[in-house]
């Protein structure tokens, strides 16, 4: 398909990819922002594999840290 005939959802998929590659952890705040109004799935599905890693490293931590202070 060529991207003058190409739907406005494939065209923004497109940018949205080219974004990534250009920027991997900039997109980090995004999905952040967007969590505000979108579900888990919006979230993860907007973050990269370091992103995801970092979110898991996160409510880990918050995790460990909620139960030694509430022991």
């Amino acid at each position: 398909m060529s991207k003058d005939k190409e739907t406005p959802e494939r065209r923004r998929e497109r940018l949205r990819q080219e974004e990534l590659k250009k920027n991997p952890m900039g997109t980090m705040n995004d999905a952040f922002n967007k969590a505000e109004n979108g579900s888990l799935a919006d979230l993860v599905g907007s973050l990269d594999w370091k992103g995801i890693g970092i979110l898991i490293l996160v409510i880990t931590i918050g995790f460990i840290a909620a139960s030694l202070l509430l022991k």
